[in-house]
């Protein structure tokens, strides 16, 4: 009987500190095994921005392996309550309720249908037949702002509030999780990115850079953390790449320092001739 999974994926990711901050808030995780990624970004300018970032990668890292659809949702949704409750208890009883948070962004895949689940700004875009598309809609004020049609969404990044978000993983006694449901294609390629690459790099640049990767994720990773640093990225930078393939192996390209990535970023991986199409 053949046995073979309707889809196989792809991945890589990386993180990077930028060219301003001293301390990289941002984390990720690519454990394509079980059909499971994320991006997690702390937030800045509160107390253990880094902490509540890597708790949140650290625990999705003990998801069991999926036997069903429903269960692996509830066990993503689990994970993410439970390090919610947790920076909850570490406020109270380290930083006199001083807020420790951090967006995140899931994507979750089993046989033919993926999941968006988040908390915060930080995003899910897709790819597919060349057209881009957001999946997740910004937990932000200026994304409010926008939504009450007080501006413009190509001014939201320039806002002064654009860092402020209205909801965040340890902020609230209660975790309120946005979720979308989607069927998976050959062919579908999807970013997870902290919001130091999307104010950095334009939706536009986001889907030529995806699809000059030619489907190899590595590659689109370093394109997406070098043009950030060649814009002064004045945020930390993290991305993961999926893609959705037809085939037996899985794998997994993941994690590096960001020396490993400053190496990497001496060799132009951006196409020439990308920004003149």
């Amino acid at each position: 009987m053949n046995t073979k999974p309707p889809f196989q994926w792809s991945s890589a990711g990386r993180s990077h500190v930028g060219m301003v901050r001293a301390i990289n808030e941002d984390a990720c995780v690519a454990l394509p095994e079980l059909g499971l990624w994320a991006v997690a970004d702390g937030m800045g300018g509160h107390e253990a921005g880094d902490v509540a970032s890597r708790l949140i990668v650290e625990t999705l890292q003990q998801t069991p392996p999926p036997t069903d659809w429903p269960s692996f949702l509830n066990s993503v949704r689990e994970r993410l309550s439970e390090v919610n409750r947790q920076l909850r208890e570490e406020s109270a009883q380290r930083y006199q309720h001083r807020t420790i948070g951090s967006t995140v962004v899931v994507l979750a895949a089993y046989e033919g249908q993926c999941a968006c689940l988040w908390v915060g700004d930080s995003r899910i875009y897709r790819l597919r037949e060349g057209h881009l598309q957001q999946l997740t809609r910004d937990h932000s004020h200026v994304q409010e702002l926008v939504d009450q049609g007080l501006i413009a969404p190509e001014e939201a990044h320039r806002h002064p509030l654009s860092n402020v978000i209205t909801r965040a993983v340890g902020s609230a006694d209660e975790l309120c999780i946005d979720e979308v449901d989607h069927p998976l294609r050959v062919g579908d390629m999807f970013l997870l990115c902290s919001d130091g690459l999307n104010k950095t790099v334009s939706d536009e640049e986001i889907a030529r850079l995806l699809a000059h990767s030619g489907h190899n994720c590595q590659e689109a990773v370093k394109a997406f953390i070098h043009l950030a640093l060649m814009r002064d990225a004045s945020d930390n930078v993290t991305t993961v790449v999926v893609n959705i393939d037809e085939g037996e192996e899985q794998d997994c390209e993941l994690g590096a320092t960001d020396e490993e990535i400053g190496s990497e970023t001496q060799t132009n991986p951006i196409p020439p001739d990308w920004y003149l199409q």
